[in-house]
């Protein structure tokens, strides 16, 4: 189990982004699945997820109980070292994803002799109602399931 404290999400308002890097220590090939395969992503993510196949244009849901459903579409793939998910910032259908109301979130993945870097950037903020509640809303959403994410890949949840 990892002993080092991963810093907390940071909005950067003058670019409308939210971001985190966080060290895992399991391998990337580990971290790859957790962020790409439904069935991990629901471990840690949303409660349940559908995604298939892996590739640019593949559109799906993710959804909690408490929240809904939220569409997503792979934006960018760049096996294992970088995927981009575009969702909706409402729970709505799939089209919504064509909307304007959406925010892209990228996982950017590193080893290092730890095990895993993984940095988070959501950008589009500023497409949105209320660009600065969605943006502290979202820093607080990533630092808890980046920290999910940790728990789950190394055997502490």
């Amino acid at each position: 189990m990892s002993t080092k404290i991963n810093e907390l999400s940071v909005v950067n308002a003058d670019e409308f982004t939210v971001s985190r890097t966080i060290t895992i220590a399991a391998p990337i090939e580990k971290v790859w699945a957790a962020v790409t395969e439904p069935q991990h992503i629901a471990r840690w993510f949303p409660e349940h997820a559908t995604l298939a196949p892996l590739a640019v244009g593949t559109t799906g849901v993710f959804g909690w109980s408490d929240h809904g459903d939220f569409p997503v579409r792979i934006e960018e793939l760049d096996p294992p070292r970088m995927i981009a998910y575009r969702w909706a910032n409402s729970n709505a259908t799939a089209s919504t994803l064509e909307s304007g109301e959406t925010t892209v979130f990228r996982f950017t993945l590193e080893p290092v002799d730890a095990g895993t870097q993984l940095t988070v950037v959501e950008s589009g903020f500023d497409a949105l109602r209320d660009p600065a509640a969605s943006m502290d809303s979202n820093r607080g959403g990533w630092n808890f399931e980046l920290d999910e994410l940790v728990a789950y890949l190394e055997g502490s949840e």
